[in-house]
């Protein structure tokens, strides 16, 4: 025989509302559990049943309680008060505290808790209803201290499964003038039933909020702290190296609140945040502790056992190289590209002349990051390899040393040839030794050589220490590996090094100079496709390598129409939709995509709705295909609508800022048309929700 509903009371006096109207995305996203929420009027609080006190968080604003008949309850008063450590709470119990329903607890100072600018609003949450099944009804309106205001049913019969039949407990708000979850259906973030009944219950996690709250629930989603080799993050994502991303919840990361999507690339784990990427990267390496995945921390990484592994493995580490080295200097080789658009244009219109003071100091704020790149990625690269990033940095400032310099430029009035093979330039010696360093400006601007050195470098140091006197180790350890190393990149490794990059650059200059407009329509097309792998970095250094060495890139052109392609995938979206939740995503995803940061726009709204990302990148590939007629050229590293003065020459306005402007509009016009007209539609949000995204390489869906 069933037992009897059971009965739960008011904790405080106040309104009562359905969860799903509170100002806390994590518990109005039911992502906890359902329930309901009291806006209080008074700070008496009592037990709304009576049980078992499961937790009380340190600073009072929370406590969870289990029934005798097994329902877990979590009762967390306001919205973010774990920030005002325990003030305006007094609470008289503790853990395994025995409680009668209607008990006095404890109390809350509302009127404190609103002079901090927090809500009062408190939630009562049924963690376990899913798991434990039983209907949730609820009764809206005005409640009286410790009035019964919701019943909890038993849980239903065990009966012989039906695997046709997976319907969640129902759930009835009354006279509170909305309907909470009807059956079947399941609104919010659909996670993992164990996993959020279990996290609700956590003290550690009930004392969380905002941006701590969220990094807490992915350091768990990805297998917990024991589960990171190392994390580090980009523009928009997380990235981890996980040691088994079988531990991984792909579900219940992807369905945070906060988190946009996740990827797998690269040997990564990667979770998309969008614009909070470095506060959840703060609470994540907060959370996580010294030694605790830290950014400059080694993996160590299974050593594969077939020649395909080998490649696989060697890809995977240069991609991950590469990014970890990009990543911290993205932002400031923006900068600075724009700053550069920006002298060009006050040159052009006579407000700063060129040669004087002013003109100069200018160019040195805009040039200094690329023409020092060796030195500056000599100390990010280190830190990702985990060799010295000091000494590194010092190596590379012997790459750029200006007697160094010299050497490479013919000009210099002792610049000589020591010996020539084929093509290739000998223009110095080292003890007799013939040394080829790239003409003009020696390794200034170059990037790979100093990665290399980082890599050499790691793999020197654990040799010095172990056979160097500690005594003498401070002194001699990096005295050796400078010397070392620097011989070995400028001897060796260095012009080997230039010889295939600048083999590279100078095939995708040959297919651009063959038929740009062609590579501009396939380059335009697809160039997003390898953003959503984040294979993207391995393209950035050389975009750098052309604008360091020839003074622009066309292929960044290229790349800046892809991105306002996505971002009027987003626009339309945000325009054509009435679904409020859609349009809160949707106009930051295309302020964003403008601004030439893409992720937002492509995993919240244009991969997600299939069609959207087609339609986008048709529209790019026709500003790639305009870009390559205009003969359009980009002289700084931004893109997108942000970077237009990235396309003023420097020696004047030309046809290359007026070909950007007819590019990036026809790639807007074309996108946004098309999406707008049959690439989104506000049925496809259900879908959707229900969509399984498919890992190219991993063939593994994120939603399984």
């Amino acid at each position: 025989m069933h037992q009897e509903h059971d009965e739960i009371l008011s904790p405080l006096a106040g309104r009562i509302v359905p969860i799903d109207e509170v100002a806390d995305p994590v518990f109005a996203s039911k992502a906890m559990g359902d329930g309901f929420a009291v806006i209080p009027n008074a700070g008496t609080v009592v037990a709304p049943a009576g049980g078992t006190i499961s937790m009380v968080a340190k600073t009072g604003h929370a406590f969870g309680l289990k029934t005798e008949s097994g329902i877990e309850i979590l009762v967390h008063m306001g919205i973010d008060t774990v920030e005002l450590k325990g003030e305006p709470f007094d609470l008289t119990i503790a853990k395994g505290d025995a409680v009668e329903a209607g008990e006095a607890l404890g109390t809350m100072d509302l009127a404190a808790v609103d002079a901090a600018g927090k809500p009062t609003t408190t939630m009562v949450v049924f963690t376990n209803l899913k798991k434990r099944g039983g209907d949730l009804t609820v009764t809206g309106g005005p409640a009286e201290l410790a009035a019964p205001v919701a019943t909890v049913g038993p849980p239903p019969r065990k009966e012989a499964p039906d695997p046709e039949r997976t319907d969640p407990p129902t759930v009835s708000i009354v006279g509170a003038g909305t309907t909470g979850t009807e059956p079947g259906s399941n609104t919010g973030a659909e996670v993992s039933a164990e996993v959020s009944a279990v996290a609700a219950m956590d003290p550690a996690r009930a004392a969380l909020s905002g941006y701590d709250l969220l990094a807490y629930d992915i350091i768990n989603g990805v297998g917990g702290p024991g589960n990171i080799k190392n994390v580090i993050h980009c523009i928009t994502r997380v990235r981890f190296y996980l040691k088994d991303e079988a531990l991984a919840n792909d579900g219940f990361v992807a369905d945070l609140d906060g988190v946009i999507d996740i990827a797998k690339a690269g040997g990564q784990y990667q979770v998309v945040i969008g614009a909070a990427v470095g506060d959840v990267y703060e609470a994540v390496t907060k959370q996580l502790g010294p030694g605790g995945g830290e950014a400059d921390a080694v993996e160590e990484v299974e050593r594969p056992a077939t020649a395909v592994g080998w490649v696989k493995h060697g890809f995977s580490s240069l991609i991950g190289v590469i990014t970890g080295s990009m990543i911290p200097v993205v932002g400031l080789l923006a900068a600075s590209g724009i700053l550069k658009g920006i002298l060009a244009l006050l040159t052009q219109f006579d407000v700063v002349q060129a040669g004087t003071n002013t003109y100069s100091i200018i160019d040195a704020m805009s040039s200094s990051m690329f023409y020092f790149l060796p030195i500056i990625i000599g100390f990010t690269a280190a830190k990702r390899l985990g060799s010295d990033p000091i000494i590194v940095a010092i190596i590379g400032g012997v790459l750029v040393f200006p007697s160094i310099v010299a050497m490479s430029d013919p000009s210099d009035p002792g610049h000589r040839v020591v010996a020539q093979v084929g093509n290739t330039i000998f223009n110095g010696d080292f003890f007799g030794i013939p040394i080829s360093l790239p003409s003009g400006n020696a390794y200034a601007y170059s990037i790979f050589p100093i990665i290399v050195a980082a890599w050499l470098a790691a793999k020197i140091e654990p040799w010095l220490k172990k056979h160097i006197p500690l005594v003498l180790r401070s002194i001699f350890a990096p005295l050796v590996e400078v010397f070392v190393v620097s011989t070995l990149v400028l001897v060796v490794f260095g012009p080997i090094i230039m010889f295939i990059s600048g083999g590279i650059a100078n095939g995708i200059n040959g297919i651009l100079n063959f038929s740009y407009p062609v590579a501009g329509l396939l380059i335009g097309a697809f160039y997003q496709c390898l953003v959503i792998f984040g294979l993207h970095w391995a393209v950035i250094p050389l975009i750098a390598a052309q604008i360091a060495i020839d003074g622009f890139s066309p292929l960044n052109a290229i790349v800046s129409a892809t991105m306002i392609a996505q971002g009027g995938g987003a626009l339309a979206i945000w325009l054509k939709t009435k679904n409020t939740k859609i349009k809160t995503l949707a106009g930051p995803a295309t302020i964003s995509a403008f601004c030439g940061i893409t992720e937002p726009a492509m995993y919240g709204l244009n991969l997600k709705y299939g069609r959207v990302f087609i339609m986008a990148s048709t529209g790019g590939a026709v500003g790639g295909l305009l870009t390559g007629l205009f003969d359009v050229n980009m002289y700084g590293f931004t893109g997108a609508f942000v970077g237009f003065p990235s396309f003023v020459n420097p020696a004047g306005i030309d046809g290359s800022f007026t070909g950007y402007w007819i590019a990036s509009i026809a790639a807007l016009v074309v996108s946004f048309g098309m999406t707008y007209a049959f690439g989104f539609k506000d049925s496809d949000f259900e879908a959707g929700k229900k969509v399984k995204k498919v890992r190219l390489g991993r063939r593994e869906p994120a939603g399984a």
